[in-house]
């Protein structure tokens, strides 16, 4: 059983397809972290770059999960917008370990939360501040000071460090996950945790 899997109850949905979108900036192991997800029998054993994107399916006991995986290389990052309308649920994965980047992660994450597909809605976010394995990584707590996460205010969001390639850390985040709802609870005052 996948990780996945688990997701089968995600955002209170039961016997519908639940649309995650999966972004990030290119080489921050977006694919890594999706295919550690799917079903052990369903996994790669190589992984490649994205070009454009990508869209995996998986099905549980009772939900079904279209994934897409979107490139972050800068060419293609103008065409996560499309598919915004569609997304109930958002992981952006931050490579931990690039500094010189965590500004332009910055900038891609301020773009997409002010996007008006994205910014009146109460989408659940989860961030995986990856590749915690690397030497120059730096804590998820500094990934999210650097993001400036605290910012966000109007989504419930989540942060997890997590080693894609071992699949550490995934679990946390996918538990997370599974707990929210995709309709807004006005009352709701930390949406953070």
């Amino acid at each position: 059983m996948g990780l996945l899997d688990r997701l089968s109850g995600l955002l209170g949905l039961k016997k519908k397809e639940v649309h995650v979108l999966c972004l990030g900036l290119d080489n921050s192991g977006k694919t890594t972290i999706i295919n550690k997800l799917k079903p052990s029998n369903a996994q790669s054993q190589d992984i490649v770059p994205t070009i454009g994107f990508s869209i995996e399916k998986f099905k549980s006991s009772s939900l079904s999960f279209t994934v897409f995986d979107m490139s972050g290389q800068g060419r293609y990052r103008n065409l996560w917008e499309h598919y915004y309308k569609e997304g109930q649920a958002i992981i952006f994965v931050i490579d931990s370990s690039d500094r010189l980047r965590m500004v332009v992660a910055k900038e891609e994450l301020d773009t997409m939360l002010n996007h008006p597909d994205i910014k009146h809605r109460r989408i659940p976010i989860l961030f995986f501040a990856n590749k915690m394995d690397l030497r120059d990584a730096v804590t998820s707590v500094k990934v999210s000071q650097l993001l400036c996460l605290e910012n966000i205010k109007d989504k419930p969001w989540h942060i997890c460090a997590s080693d894609a390639i071992k699949g550490e850390g995934l679990q946390e985040g996918v538990d997370w996950l599974q707990e929210k709802t995709i309709q807004s609870d006005p009352g709701c005052e930390d949406m953070r945790r």
